[in-house]
């Protein structure tokens, strides 16, 4: 329910029968004024003052009985009240839709619930509306919470909206499209969805933003490419030393991505979200879909999406929030192969969203190319392939998701959040249990971003392990971030060596790669450019020999809304 109703009527209510009270000493009370300040008996002059009830002691007369400025059933002493228990029937009228009462069991009260959508007493909580230029200003999304922040402040000069998030009493953990239309408070600061000011100014989420169910947002990205050096076999001698390779140069321009993404909350299922995002390229490629629906009323969730997520973060970014531009392959090359359609459940453990699970199982033969429903079979793969595995994040300090983004924009609080998740995976020459380590320390204007996979291969018997390490520093609010990354992919010898190597393990090279790259961004965080260096070095296995290197430089400008 809103705050007028909730906080501003009953405040209003206790100062008006205040002031009856007394005002006439010798008249008879107001129905329970008495008990809500102070009570004078009638005909006693310069009676003693009676402080009041203990307890709101009827549930359904419209009183503060005990002057907590709560009344009736949104009193916590009417919890257990038959006059505040649900009847089933639905809330379609002014009364219902403010009763404090969740009379139809869904596990909404009154203007949260979407039935009181254009009742008179929910008027402002439905409405969607922009925040006012300078100010943090109030809004709620449809199909949202019926909310509106009460930290609403004057921009200092200088500022932009950008720069309230995470200040007063937003704790800056609602930041992206799925926890700003889940119906809950993720960071337990007092605003929900489409209230909290990550939600409404955080130009990343776009649920908040115009009006409707649906949201299309769309990702441009131009390329100036100027290759160095690129599959240059490096030869060894007879002493084991390498002989440098031949050098090649080559330039390249191209409009390198156009990701195009609608989303927004399923019809008729309030505080769901679905996405469905494409690459529109030389064969248009529907790459991500995903559908998810509430579980119960704390927050929990049941999602069934096209199994393009495993346990690293990298993975499920879109374009516009990595850090390096492109995902570290070797992360996930060995690891993360994809599944044809997964089905997920997971949320919070705690009630303050510290503790987060999810879990998953997917599966799906032959080889996935981008399209739902596409897949193609390589060398004859026709073994069925399949995932299932857990994860827990724990927000120790602050609030980081797996859907945030790692660009800095301007200073934000103290976060470290960690993850740890395993798995066991079916390929179609591999099976393996896998475990992923990943963890998260922003502060002010520097982010850092680990993150290892380890997995022991049950058929070849070997291990292989790969780790890569981000760190960004916003060198100057609202205008430069450096990032820098480094990593490997290592493996060991195959103890019981296949006797053919198909696509998946010839894909698994020994490798090393580092990255530099610096955004500037040139009309607030929504378009900006990237210089990004890139240096790899890739080993094959024996008995091939040799290193294979690449350096490239990269000019990209992006665009996103």
């Amino acid at each position: 329910m809103n705050c007028f109703t909730r906080f501003v009527v009953p405040a209003c209510a206790a100062m008006l029968l205040l002031l009856l009270s007394s005002s006439d000493a010798t008249a008879s009370p107001l129905p329970g004024a008495g008990t809500l300040a102070r009570m004078v008996q009638p005909g006693t002059p310069n009676a003693l003052l009676a402080p009041p009830a203990s307890k709101e002691l009827v549930c359904n007369d419209g009183v503060d009985n005990d002057g907590d400025l709560v009344f009736d059933c949104g009193d916590a002493d009417c919890k257990k009240d038959p006059a505040c228990q649900s009847d089933g029937q639905p809330e379609n009228n002014d009364a219902r839709c403010s009763d404090w009462v969740d009379n139809d069991s869904d596990g909404y009260v009154d203007c949260e619930d979407i039935d009181c959508n254009g009742m008179d007493v929910c008027k402002g909580s439905w409405d969607i509306k922009a925040a006012p230029a300078g100010v943090g200003g109030t809004s709620s999304v449809a199909g949202g919470n019926g909310k509106s922040s009460a930290d609403v402040r004057e921009l200092a000069p200088g500022q932009t909206e950008a720069d309230l998030i995470g200040q007063g009493n937003d704790a800056d953990g609602e930041r992206n499209n799925v926890f700003c239309s889940d119906g809950i408070d993720n960071d337990n600061d007092g605003q929900i969805d489409c209230a909290d000011l990550g939600c409404r100014l955080d130009t990343q989420v776009t649920v908040c933003q115009g009006s409707g169910d649906f949201r299309f947002s769309a990702v441009a990205r131009i390329a100036q490419t100027f290759v160095i050096k690129e599959d240059s076999q490096l030869a060894v001698d007879d002493m084991g030393n390498v002989l440098p390779g031949e050098d090649l140069e080559r330039f390249d321009t191209q409009f390198d991505t156009l990701q195009l993404r609608v989303l927004g909350q399923l019809p008729y299922i309030q505080n769901s979200f679905f996405l469905m995002s494409m690459r529109v390229e030389r064969s248009p490629r529907l790459t991500f879909a995903l559908f998810q629906v509430p579980m119960g009323k704390k927050g929990h969730y049941l999602n069934v999406n096209s199994g393009g997520g495993g346990l690293s973060l990298e993975l499920i970014r879109s374009v516009h929030k990595r850090l390096m531009t492109d995902p570290a392959f070797y992360v996930y090359n060995a690891f993360e192969q994809g599944n044809g359609a997964a089905i997920e459940a997971g949320g919070p453990i705690d009630k303050r969203g510290r503790f987060l699970f999810r879990t998953f199982v997917a599966g799906g033969s032959g080889r996935f190319n981008g399209n739902i429903g596409g897949r193609f079979f390589p060398d004859n793969e026709d073994r069925y392939t399949y995932s299932a595995g857990g994860q827990i994040w724990v927000n120790a300090v602050g609030y980081y998701t797996r859907w945030d983004s790692p660009f800095l924009y301007t200073a934000v609080p103290l976060t470290f959040a960690t993850g740890f998740g395993v798995k066991y995976d079916q390929r179609v020459q591999e099976r393996y249990p896998a475990a992923n380590l990943q963890f998260v320390f922003r502060y002010k204007i520097m982010i850092l971003l680990a993150e290892a996979y380890a997995k022991r291969e049950l058929e070849f018997e070997n291990w292989q392990i790969a780790y890569n390490a981000q760190l960004g520093v916003l060198v100057w609010p609202k205008r430069v971030m450096l990032a820098i990354d480094f990593g490997q992919y290592l493996a060991t010898d195959f103890e019981n060596p296949p006797e053919v190597e198909l696509t998946d393990l010839r894909r698994q090279l020994r490798e090393l790669q580092y990255r530099f790259a610096a955004h500037v961004y040139l009309w607030r965080d929504v378009f900006y450019g990237t210089l990004i260096f890139r240096d790899r070095r890739v080993e094959p296995v024996a008995p091939r020999v040799g290193i294979q290197v690449a350096r490239d430089v990269r000019f990209l400008l992006t665009y996103r809304f």
